[in-house]
């Protein structure tokens, strides 16, 4: 029983380390991430400033 607590409790410990290994690196780029003026161009994967028409 005594060994289960700790093996649990180091994983417990070690899973935040695991998260941001898991999430760094990333270059990808989404409509969401567009700052104001700046819309979506799904066909060159970038944000492009927007015009008015």
């Amino acid at each position: 029983m005594k060994t289960l607590v700790i093996l649990t409790a180091l994983t417990m410990a070690n899973l935040p380390a695991v998260a941001i290994a898991a999430c760094t690196g990333h270059d990808e780029q989404s409509a969401s991430s567009c700052k104001d003026g700046f819309v979506w161009d799904s066909a060159a994967k970038a944000c492009v400033q927007q015009t008015n028409s």
